[in-house]
Order: C-alpha cells, then structure tokens, then sequence
C-alpha cells in the first residue's frame, strides 16, 4: 500500500472561501459574522472536488491512501481570536471529515488545531478531542507559530506546548508540524517560511530534553526536514557541542521526515543521510507546487518517481517508507486498516 502522509484539501469548493472572507471581514462588525450553519457544502460537490483532483491524481502516480489535513495556508491562526480559530477549525476539520467518509478508502483525515496567538494550547483540546473520537483522525497539525511568521509563541520544547502532547501520548497520535499563511513580508509563505520553521522546530527539539518527558511523543517535520537533511553534520556537530547524546538516541526514536521534496537530487540526499525508518511517504499533492518540471517533463510534487529512482533504497526499504513506517508512526491508522483486513 502506498500511503501518503501529507494532504491537505487544497481544493475544497470555493464556498468555503468565500465563507472565510465573511467571517475575516465580521472581525470589524461582529453583528455581521456568518453562522457556521450558513456553510453550505453538498456531498456532490466534494465529491466533484476530490474526484478531478486528488483522487485523479493518486491513481495517476499510484498512491492509494492520503491522510487528508486542511488546507495549511487556509489555517492562518493569527487571523482574528480563539473564537474565530475555533469555529474556522471546526468547519475545515468536518469537511476533511466528510471527505473521508465518502472516500473511505483513499482518505483519512487529520486535524487543524483552534490555535490562536498568545492562547494557552489547552483550549485545542475540546477540538483534538473531537477529531480523534468522533472523527477518527489519525494526527493533528501543530503550528510552532501562530503568529503568522513573528514567532511570538515559546519554543516547542516549552511546557507551554505540553497539554497537547499530553494528550498526543493518550491517543497516540502524532503531530504534523506545520505553519500556516505568514503575514511577515519578509517570509513568502511556502518558499521560506514553511522550510524554516521545519528547520526551526528541529532545532528546538535539539537543544531540548522533550523526549524525556515525552518518550513516546511522535512529530513528522515535513517538507523532507526544510534544511535539515542538507546540514546533518552541522546538527550533528551542534548537539556535540551542546553535551546531547547522538542524534539517533537523542531524536531520531520520537522524529520523523517526508519526501515532499520535489527533485531527484533532494529525495536522493533524504535517503542516504536520514535513516530509513524515519522517512514517511508523501507528496503534498495538490499543493504549493503544481507544475510540470521542464526538465523532466513531469510535475514536481510527484514524489513517488523520486523514492522508485532513488539508488539508495532496497525494496524493503520502499515498502518501509510507502506503509510501514506510517502504520507505525500513525498507529490508529494501522489499527484502521487491520479492521478492514489490510
């Protein structure tokens, strides 16, 4: 089975947007704020919407199941309070929700956190709870800085974070770090803030001793690590400096990395210097990255052609990376597909 551990629904109907743009606008009148009840979003019309894309698209490149979050730039949590995050949340999760309810077999869903600028995380559990029970989501996606690209929310190893991870460990789930919109002109959004804050994270769960308290805690840094595979040595060599044990004891039991990376050369560098049994398919398909690479004559974010080419890797080490490695990252997941017998 190849899973793809990074989808966001990127083409959700455009009714949700323009919903969006009431509720942003209601921020300076707030008797005009829509209703969450107001939204309305047939089954027909996701179906079309998954159906003339992400779906299309898997069975074109031969991925058979995506954990499906919203749309991250959609989540912009700096965006107005907690209330407005909460209900925004809310509306993006059910949707993700419904999609795999029509789509059982290609789609399971994760969730957005309600998080809100200078809130303490504790008021995301209700959410999280949801989600989990309700839902049936297999993961969150935790955002180190809802600001918006200021970065005025503590480190990720802070205690601040730790009612969230509590209750990651109660489920067992694991947290997709991932930015949303950066409202800092000096970060474009997916070219810079995304691969810095996958770096950033990295580096604060480095300097830290969070997996003490946390032993099984689970993150997944996306994007193949932002810079991190690129300058292993330099983290290697940091965590020496600072006293750290071997970055294989010290974070490679508790983080993992994808293979959205969108060349040869990159996944080819993922592979040799990260160990196997970090590296989690996915694609992030249909997202930052649409186009057709001139010199190759197929789209970037087709990253299963990348882990297929790749030198590096065995057989067992793709099955490994295409579904063992997510079954074991995400159990609820693999608890999901041994109940219909897969």
């Amino acid at each position: 089975m190849i899973i793809d551990v990074h989808g966001h629904y990127t083409t959700a109907p455009a009714a949700l947007g323009a919903w969006r743009d009431l509720q942003i606008a209601a921020l300076k009148d707030p008797s005009h704020a829509p209703k969450a009840s107001e939204l309305k979003i047939s089954d027909d019309e996701l179906r079309e919407s998954i159906e003339t894309n992400q779906l299309r698209l898997m069975k074109q490149r031969g991925s058979d199941l995506t954990i499906f979050s919203p749309r991250a730039s959609f989540m912009a949590h700096h965006i107005g309070d907690f209330q407005t995050s909460a209900t925004w949340a809310a509306i993006c999760n059910e949707l993700c929700y419904r999609v795999a309810q029509l789509f059982p077999d290609h789609f399971v869903p994760a969730a957005m956190l309600p998080q809100s600028p200078g809130v303490d995380p504790a008021t995301c559990i209700p959410e999280l709870v949801k989600c989990v029970e309700q839902f049936g989501n297999v993961g969150i996606n935790l955002n180190p800085d809802p600001s918006g690209g200021h970065w005025t929310a503590p480190p990720l190893s802070d205690r601040h974070w730790y009612p969230i991870y509590e209750k990651m460990v109660e489920y067992d789930i694991p947290a997709m770090v991932h930015v949303s919109t950066s409202c800092n002109a000096c970060f474009h959004t997916t070219g810079a803030h995304y691969l810095n804050a996958d770096t950033t994270a990295f580096m604060q769960f480095l300097t830290s001793d969070l997996f003490k308290d946390f032993p099984t805690l689970k993150f997944l840094i996306p994007h193949g690590g932002g810079a991190v595979p690129y300058h292993w040595g330099r983290f290697r060599g940091l965590a020496q400096e600072l006293k750290k044990p071997l970055l294989q004891e010290h974070l490679l039991n508790n983080i993992f990395f994808d293979t959205c990376v969108y060349h040869q050369p990159g996944i080819d560098l993922l592979t040799q210097v990260i160990p196997v049994k970090n590296i989690l398919f996915a694609s992030e398909m249909i997202g930052a990255v649409r186009g057709i690479d001139p010199e190759t004559g197929h789209y970037f974010d087709d990253t299963k052609r990348y882990v297929e080419a790749t030198a590096n890797l065995s057989d067992a080490d793709r099955h490994a990376v295409y579904e063992g490695n997510a079954r074991r990252v995400f159990p609820r997941l693999d608890t999901q597909l041994k109940a219909k017998g897969l």
